[in-house]
């Protein structure tokens, strides 16, 4: 599992990729991130802000 999820923080791999790796639902994945010290989102603050306003 850590392999994945540094695939996943170095942004190798999807959320749902990594996942389906590990033979789990990607909302486990997600939150078991964690455990890890690897945040489930990864955005600049430019991004945030990009997104917000084309939401």
């Amino acid at each position: 599992m850590a392999m994945i999820v540094k695939l996943f923080e170095m942004k190798r791999l999807s959320s749902c990729i990594a996942a389906q790796m590990l033979g789990m639902d990607r909302v486990t994945f997600l939150l078991n991130l964690h455990r890890f010290g690897v945040p489930m989102i990864d955005l600049e603050e430019a991004e945030l802000l990009s997104d917000i306003e084309n939401a």
